[in-house]
């Protein structure tokens, strides 16, 4: 007789053994289907760490993937601390980058610093607005905040895409439907040979260590998120915790939108994103929703990105190779959680049923 029973509370270091141990085994497993397909999969792997770290080039192009995916990461983290699953990372991260080019537009002619600060809040205010739509909802009808938001994500999108074909559509690009360019002053300025978008993305993370570590609000969330009775039992509001967190969850997707727009595209445009609001999902996960951590796994999950991308350019192997690995080391890692929290038991079924009668 098989069955399933819950683990005593595992030590941290049980915890990591068996994540690291389920990443080997995705390693090898993903070997194993390379190797079937036709390829060699240390050549593969080689390939992705070289595309991804080997020049100063292809380093600074995989820290540009990693800045957006961290920002997301950090945004869709507060809202899973709290139960609330906030699949919308990629409508708000669409809605975030509107708000910042219509400040761009709007007021060209301010001096950069004051007109990056404003399109940053604008950011920050349209993605936590997109966010609060689906947060209203739950409060109000008990709506699946799940598939609001990720229907929302489309929204959004054909949202971008009607300004880019239609009011937005710059005239001086001869037919071709984008966007006008924005000013030099709308631009993030450079540093180290990297976009400050970096910096932007270490302060986030080092403030939301705080708030979720440290603060009322962060306690209030954790609160929540095991229990809403035992939240309203000592007297939380509910409500204003929700609708707080949320806020600065959307905020935050929104902030990675000006970002990607203002230093990577210097436009807004339906190609923006690429999925990253939703590879944010993934990763937020990953990490277990700990900002220091989430750092670390974007940066990798980058690597997996722009590694992908040197195997279809360099060396003509499809990326979906790339994607394959991303797949599998996320199939065994979830599945890892299993043996975390659960384990098998094997006893005959008299045995068992003595000892559940003692």
């Amino acid at each position: 007789m098989i069955r399933i029973v819950t683990r005593p509370e595992p030590s941290p270091l049980r915890e990591n053994l068996l994540r690291f141990g389920a990443i080997a085994c995705a390693l090898a497993a993903s070997a194993l289907i390379m190797r079937l397909i036709g390829y060699n999969p240390l050549d593969i792997y080689g390939k992705i760490i070289a595309g991804s770290l080997k020049s100063a080039y292809r380093f600074r192009e995989t820290v540009n993937k990693a800045i957006p995916l961290v920002v997301l990461s950090l945004g869709t983290a507060i809202a899973f601390r709290m139960k609330f699953w906030n699949i919308g990372a990629e409508g708000q991260f669409y809605l975030g980058a509107f708000g910042a080019a219509l400040v761009a537009f709007a007021f060209p002619g301010l001096p950069p610093f004051i007109l990056l600060t404003f399109m940053l809040v604008a950011s920050f205010a349209t993605g936590g607005f997109w966010a609060l739509i689906p947060a209203a909802l739950k409060a109000r009808f008990s709506a699946s905040e799940s598939l609001v938001t990720l229907m929302l994500n489309y929204v959004a999108l054909k949202w971008i895409s009607y300004l880019q074909y239609g009011p937005w559509k710059d005239p001086a690009a001869n037919g071709f439907p984008k966007i006008a360019a924005f000013g030099k002053n709308a631009i993030l300025p450079n540093l180290l040979g990297i976009h400050v978008g970096w910096v932007i993305a270490l302060a986030l993370t080092a403030i939301m260590y705080l708030v979720l570590r440290r603060s009322k609000l962060g306690y209030e969330v954790d609160v929540l998120g095991e229990s809403e009775a035992t939240a309203r039992y000592a007297g939380m509001s509910v409500t204003r915790v929700t609708l707080v967190a949320i806020l600065i969850s959307g905020g935050l997707c929104g902030v990675a939108g000006m970002i990607q727009a203002s230093a990577i595209e210097h436009s807004l445009s339906e190609q923006l994103s690429g999925g990253l609001g939703f590879t944010a999902v993934i990763t937020t996960w990953l990490a277990r929703l700990s900002p220091p951590v989430i750092v670390v796994v974007s940066f990798l999950f980058s690597m997996l990105l722009q590694g992908g991308s040197f195997l279809q350019s360099s060396l003509k192997i499809p990326a979906s190779v790339a994607d394959i690995l991303q797949g599998i080391i996320i199939f065994f890692v979830l599945g890892s959680e299993f043996f975390v929290r659960y384990r098998f038991v094997f006893s005959r079924s008299g045995t068992a049923e003595r000892r559940e009668a003692k």
